[in-house]
């Protein structure tokens, strides 16, 4: 099993934009290529912190059974047709996504 924990960055004041094509759309679009998403997540604010621009990320983990099923389904949520509709629709105040990281993992063996 390999997961993946992906965060995206938006432009200055389009978090909630990004928020909002990612939880309507595109975890429909990466259902239907199987792109096994376990949480969604946004960091949590502290008392007494501030939130600086790292607040607005938009983070996600997923999961695969393997490389090779990993790369399938990125290369399915690509060719999705109906994404590049759904990214100009959403995009017609300008670019969403400032970066993202992607950091592959996998699990290690419990020792028991």
């Amino acid at each position: 099993m390999i997961y993946e924990i992906r965060v995206y960055t938006p432009h200055d004041g389009k978090a909630e934009a990004l928020r909002q094509r990612f939880l309507q759309h595109t975890l429909r679009l990466f259902d239907r290529a199987g792109i096994e998403v376990v949480e969604v997540l946004a960091p949590a604010s502290s008392p007494g912190m501030s939130p600086g621009p790292a607040g607005d990320d938009l983070w996600y983990i997923t999961r695969f059974a393997d490389e090779a099923a990993r790369t399938a389904a990125w290369d399915a949520f690509k060719a999705d047709p109906e994404w590049p509709g759904i990214k100009a629709a959403t995009e017609t105040d300008g670019p969403l996504l400032k970066a993202q990281t992607v950091t592959v993992l996998t699990a290690l063996p419990r020792v028991s």
